[in-house]
């Protein structure tokens, strides 16, 4: 196996395996191993949270259920005391005396108040007893009262004010030796008799439970769940621990409880590796599992990369022979799979190839007949321009110096519209075309309009669309003035890196309606030619600058019509390449 894992990886690493292979193995290992690790760890959060949520649910039950036993025995015992507390503020038994009975009296009001004793007794009651201050007692006779020091909490009852005092729990160690089985775990309750007017005034009350079955279940507990057991009574005092040594720490998982009957607090603390140990199992098992697939994912991808690496491989040399110029390199198909239909791609690419020559040769010539084509196309505007110029030499020769100029400056917006070798112009070259524009027009009405323009001239070397102008003038003076007559404004300034050109007139403006159709597509086919210019200047601006920008025309019928252009500046540098500002 290591021999494989080795030869596997010196071939990964050699120079003819460092490209499609390698490829195709991780290809094929991110594919198998993405799910695989996502899935696992996916099962792993969730059986862990789910373990986990059982088991702490698990924990506080429990934790209920001790709370709920124990209350149960104590909730008994403090109702038995409160019974014999009710018999002795009895007036009628203030003569229960707190020394052994001589009188025939006292011997049948000893015999009634242990009658009712033992009928208090319950199956798993040890003993009840009343002790009084000069160690006389009432109760079955198998107690030895010079044995109660040996209870722990004893000593420590006399001391207390409390009139009700829980012992605990401790072994029954204090009877007669031939009268009670010594040694047997019990609960114990003393209970101090105050009333000044009841009988055995200064006697306790001692009621002891087997406390065998409860504890026995403390025990099955902590064997059940590993964790540390402790009952606290509200002063602080340890009634139970379990006995194991335990150093708590604040990662503990800690499941509490409180007993209502006399404020004792259960805890039961279990350390967080404990909690946990079953999920770190699934945890470890779910890593073996991915490792051990991840492997068998691997050596499973190399084998089935190879199958496909020969034939890319051999596809790859019949490529280099073909970049070499061996074009009549065919290879081999032998499936019909992607592999076989790129092989036959291939096959047919090889003698797309050789008719492609072929075309080339044929293109090249029709590109030299098309060169000669465009050096003839390029006579036609020359010899509008030679003619234009003749008339103009003709006319002035004949006086006739309207027409010259008419021509001269006819012949100055046809040059500028006819250089199509730049689209973005200076601000200044498309202005000195509409001087032109204007002169023609002036020759036309004579003085009957004025121009006014506003433009600094360091904003003048800024690029503006080619023939953005001029077919806005022509809707002026073909729509908006009648007889020539009118006045225009032209102003151009900057805001922050963008320009601002407006041009407005006084002439008869844009109807509501036909404003709104402006801009929509194929509007100008069907109302005449009015827009075409506004449409056209619009798209250019658009197509240069970007969507955002473009014209926007303001008009009322009768008053005017202003047009406002926004785009941002640019200037021609020293290549005759624009720039942005």
């Amino acid at each position: 196996m290591n021999h494989l894992l080795k030869q596997i990886y010196n071939r990964l690493l050699s120079g003819s395996y460092r490209s499609i292979r390698t490829k195709l193995l991780f290809c094929f290992l991110i594919v198998t191993i993405i799910p695989l690790l996502s899935l696992g760890a996916l099962s792993y959060y969730q059986s862990a949270k789910v373990i986990n949520s059982q088991f702490g649910k698990y924990g506080e039950n429990a934790v209920a259920q001790l709370e709920q036993q124990t209350s149960s025995y104590l909730n008994r015992m403090s109702q038995t005391t409160e019974t014999i507390y009710s018999y002795l503020l009895d007036p009628a038994r203030v003569d229960l005396g707190d020394q052994i009975p001589t009188s025939y009296k006292d011997i049948m009001d000893k015999n009634d108040f242990e009658v009712l004793l033992k009928a208090l007794k319950q199956d798993r009651t040890m003993g009840i007893y009343i002790i009084t201050r000069s160690g006389y007692y009432y109760g079955e006779n198998n107690l030895d009262v010079s044995k109660l020091s040996l209870i722990p909490a004893w000593p420590v009852m006399k001391n207390s004010y409390s009139e009700k005092y829980w012992l605990g729990f401790y072994p029954q160690n204090h009877g007669m030796e031939d009268t009670i089985e010594n040694g047997i775990s019990v609960l114990g309750l003393a209970v101090s008799v105050n009333n000044p007017y009841g009988a055995l005034r200064g006697s306790k009350i001692l009621i002891e439970e087997n406390a065998e079955d409860l504890l026995h279940m403390f025990q099955l507990f902590e064997n059940d769940t590993k964790a540390h057991l402790k009952i606290d009574d509200p002063q602080g005092r340890v009634i139970y621990e379990t006995a194991a040594t335990f150093n708590s720490k604040e990662s503990d998982i800690v499941w509490n409880k409180t007993i209502e009957v006399n404020g004792w607090s259960i805890e039961a603390r279990l350390p967080a590796t404990s909690f946990y140990h079953s999920s770190s199992i699934i945890r470890s098992n779910t890593i073996i599992v991915a490792i051990a697939s991840c492997l068998l994912a691997f050596v499973l991808a190399y084998l089935f990369s190879s199958r496909f690496t020969v034939r890319i491989r051999r596809l790859k040399d019949a490529m280099q022979k073909v970049r070499f110029g061996k074009l009549h390199t065919m290879t081999q198909v032998d499936a019909k799979d992607e592999l076989g239909s790129l092989d036959t791609s291939f096959n047919n690419m090889v003698s797309g190839i050789q008719s492609l020559i072929g075309e080339v040769e044929r293109s090249e010539r029709l590109k030299k007949e098309a060169e000669l084509r465009a050096f003839h196309y390029q006579i036609n505007p020359h010899l509008l321009f030679n003619t234009l110029n003749s008339i103009q030499w003709k006319a002035r020769l004949q006086g006739a110096e309207d027409i010259r100029q008419m021509l001269y400056h006819l012949t100055m917006v046809l040059e500028g519209n006819l250089d199509i070798s730049q689209e973005l112009i200076p601000i200044e070259r498309e202005l000195r075309m509409m001087e032109h524009f204007l002169k023609i027009q002036e020759i036309r009405y004579g003085p009957m309009f004025e121009f006014e323009l506003e433009c600094d001239e360091q904003l003048k070397c800024y690029l503006i669309p080619r023939m953005t102008l001029q077919p806005l003038f022509e809707n002026i003076f073909f729509h908006g003035f009648e007889d020539g007559k009118g006045v225009i404004h032209l102003s151009v300034r900057e805001t922050g890196n963008h320009l601002l050109l407006t041009l407005s007139d006084n002439g008869a403006g844009i109807s509501a309606e036909k404003l709104k159709l402006l801009f929509l597509p194929n509007m100008t086919k069907r109302k005449g030619r009015g827009g075409l210019g506004v449409q056209n200047a619009d798209q250019k601006f658009k197509l240069h600058f970007g969507l955002q920008y473009g014209l926007t025309v303001q008009s009322i019928q009768g008053e005017g019509t202003r047009i406002i252009m926004e785009w941002p500046k640019k200037e021609e540098n020293l290549n005759g390449n624009n720039k942005d500002d």
